[in-house]
């Protein structure tokens, strides 16, 4: 019997490099709405009392950017100067550019089509927006397919905000870690070995008397998974003592700087491009969404019970450059038809 440990992270709405995201993710959606085909690569930068929202974007819409900035800030629950960031008040500076020349023309008429090779068919037109490997992983430890460490990390990050906007635990702030350690045995999580959450708070609270306690009964007690052993599991609250400085005034936060968190919790293999900010067309994207939508296809069909796909991209190409398929040994089938069947 083969036994391991396997620990994972996800951080909170309230975590600066979060905050970035959702940032260039609201601006990117913005023009989207208007724009179907707008070119977007939209990065921000937080810090004390500033923004900073720079990139390329190349669209007809008009989007205003300071005021999805702030709108952002404010929903996540930055919105008074108390709480070390206002989106109200805070700083905010743009810098956009128009796409390169250069990486558009081979977006717009892909290699094949400059070739003619690419036939009638219209999925053959446009180029990737740029080099690079990308990912997309499935298992059936939970009922989502993913791995079970992560899967409950974000469930206590996403958690920590829902009992903060309820007014359930008013005193808690937006920005906060989470992390779990699961036990492995044969390959199968089998026992919950540890918790760890970090919580903004108001000043003046103790982690021990009251934070502990009450994390336990709004947050993590009603989210442990009941097909695991829970009993005896360690938990750290807030084990610096306080956690009173949070979000950019605490740390600067940066877009796509979460990328392990984005994705399997370092269950499976990151090819290095982040998410947020990017239209379709860049598909450090697009790409791994769709490896993804393929490897949960394989583990539902019940032809692996682990299954990672990779697929990689030459700029301005519009097909893979390659496509790996990897089911671990645990396949139900020939591993060769499940790669020969998601290659057609």
């Amino acid at each position: 019997m083969s036994r391991w440990t396997f620990t994972s992270e996800s951080v909170t709405e309230g975590h600066p490099d979060k905050m970035a995201d959702q940032i260039s993710d609201a601006i990117l959606d913005a023009i989207l709405a208007e724009d179907p085909r707008g070119r977007v690569a939209c990065e921000t930068l937080l810090t004390t009392g500033l923004a900073v929202v720079a990139g390329e974007i190349t669209t007809e819409a008009y989007v205003d950017i300071p005021k999805i900035v702030r709108e952002t800030i404010c929903g996540i629950g930055y919105d008074r100067e108390s709480f070390g960031f206002d989106g109200n008040t805070c700083g905010v500076m743009t810098s956009i550019d128009e796409q390169s020349g250069d990486i558009a023309q081979g977006v717009d008429t892909a290699y094949e089509r400059r070739a003619g090779t690419s036939g009638e068919d219209d999925l053959n037109a446009q180029g990737a927006g740029d080099q690079g490997m990308m990912f997309g992983y499935a298992c059936d430890e939970t009922e989502d397919l993913m791995p079970l460490p992560i899967w409950l990390a974000h469930r206590l990050a996403r958690r920590l905000a829902e009992v903060r906007k309820a007014g359930i635990l008013p005193y808690l702030r937006p920005d906060g870690k989470t992390q779990v350690t699961f036990d492995y045995e044969d390959g199968r999580p089998v026992r919950l070995r540890t918790v760890l959450v970090s919580t903004q708070h108001q000043p003046g609270l103790d982690a021990e008397t009251l934070i502990k306690p009450d994390l336990e009964e709004h947050v993590i007690h009603p989210l442990l998974p009941a097909d695991v052993d829970t009993e005896g599991y360690d938990l750290y609250v807030n084990p610096t003592g306080t956690f009173e400085l949070g979000g950019p005034h605490a740390d600067t936060g940066l877009t796509g700087r979460k990328i392990i968190v984005d994705t399997y919790g370092g269950m499976a293999r990151h090819g290095g491009g982040a998410f947020s900010g990017k239209d379709p067309t860049k598909v450090d994207r697009s790409a791994a969404y769709a490896a993804r939508w393929v490897a949960k296809h394989v583990v539902a069909a019940g032809a692996a019970r682990r299954c990672e796909v990779q697929v990689a991209y030459a700029i301005g190409v519009a097909h893979p450059v390659s496509l790996l398929v990897e089911t671990f040994g645990t396949e139900a089938v020939d591993p060769d038809q499940i790669a020969r069947v998601v290659q057609e």
